[in-house]
């Protein structure tokens, strides 16, 4: 079973398939890297794919403490995956909290990626509500500990951005959570605590998203709420940034609609790849 280690010795499972451009794929909380597999699938046809799964998550190692698992652990582990497979750039495809270390990679390494894809990005930055947002995770971190991945799983699965998945696909919806309830609760613990419970707020971070010159795609869900706004924000802020809404679609993009986010995300990659995802024409902005 490959691995990558960390800066901080965490071992970090992966796999690869294909060749051509590099592609690495972040998942989201409640997500391991074997919910990438439709597009690990689709996008080897023409590039070399990587998906990883975050440390916390089974097999990849589970560390002890709550305090190696700040965002700034989790984006520097893409990159020690990168360069166990001696890969200078890749294209960076992340979904929620994958989408938020990817956002981290364009405003702390940009140089390593060819193009962000941020999907189901931005949940829990409102600035008016981050303190309720917060107590709430490490909340949800304390009902992981006391009573196990499997409990947590039955209330996840009817969260409102979680419906639309349901209505859609009820058994690949039953199979997403089946997995979930099979996650390392102490690592799902310290993932809550510390990486989704003390990230920055997308909101403060705006001069330095300004500065960000790679190539994005922004992609949200229109029944996904808590997504809608940040996403939003994104787009105004980030000089090189496409977006695109899924009509009827909440959270989990990538297997809600694998076609059409396969088809979204290659006509991006493609353009990106020949040059053709400009920075935004000034022109194109109304005056005031």
């Amino acid at each position: 079973m490959p691995y990558a280690v960390s800066s901080d010795n965490v071992r970090l499972h992966f796999e690869e398939t294909g060749s051509g451009t590099p592609i690495i794929f972040l998942h989201e909380f409640a997500a391991d890297h074997t919910n990438w597999e439709p597009q690990m699938r689709y996008f080897a046809r023409g590039h070399r794919c990587i998906a990883y799964s975050a440390r916390g998550y089974t097999p990849s190692d589970v560390p002890a403490s709550k305090e190696v698992y700040t965002y700034r652990h989790f984006y520097t582990d893409a990159l020690a995956v990168l360069d166990h497979l001696k890969i200078e750039k890749a294209h960076f495809v992340g979904l929620s909290m994958g989408a938020y270390s990817s956002l981290q990679i364009g405003l702390n390494a940009p140089q390593r990626a060819l193009s962000l894809t941020l999907a189901g990005v931005g949940s829990g930055s409102s600035l008016e509500n981050l303190e309720a947002f917060r107590s709430q995770c490490q909340a949800n971190g304390e009902q992981y500990e006391t009573i196990g991945s499997v409990e947590v799983a039955k209330a996840t699965r009817e969260a409102p951005s979680r419906i639309p998945f349901l209505v859609k696909d009820p058994r690949g919806h039953a199979d997403f959570y089946a997995a979930l309830a099979r996650h390392d609760a102490r690592g799902s613990a310290n993932t809550m605590r510390s990486f989704q419970g003390a990230r920055p707020s997308i909101y403060t971070l705006t001069d330095a998203i300004r500065k960000v010159p790679t190539p994005t795609l922004i992609i949200c869900g229109d029944e996904d709420d808590n997504c809608i706004e940040p996403s939003l924000f994104l787009k105004q802020h980030l000089p090189a940034a496409g977006l695109t809404f899924f009509p009827k679609s909440g959270h989990v993009l990538n297997l809600e609609e694998p076609a059409l986010f396969n088809e979204m995300v290659e006509r991006f990659i493609a353009l990106a790849e020949a040059g053709r995802w400009p920075v935004r024409d000034p022109r194109s902005m109304a005056a005031g």
